[in-house]
């Protein structure tokens, strides 16, 4: 089962990007299963897995967390 920390989620200003990257990679080089970066300003979302490569999303309305949060759904259209 996932805890808290497996997952790690940010919402970096738009020039702290490049930093909050590579410190999503960071997390995920110590044990993080799962990382969201939301950038509110570009309106994206990476996604960050350990098993697979980071994963960029062009305006979402949902976030889903499986396999990791499985049934995790986070609805972006509130933060947009």
């Amino acid at each position: 089962m996932a805890t808290l920390q497996d997952k790690m989620t940010s919402d970096p200003a738009p020039t702290e990007g490049a930093r909050e990257r590579a410190r999503m990679q960071e997390y995920l080089d110590n044990g993080a299963a799962l990382g969201w970066l939301i950038d509110r300003a570009a309106r994206q979302v990476y996604i960050y897995r350990s098993d697979e490569s980071v994963e960029i999303l062009d305006n979402p309305e949902v976030v889903k967390g499986d396999p990791f949060l499985a049934g995790f759904e986070l609805d972006l259209t509130k933060i947009w």
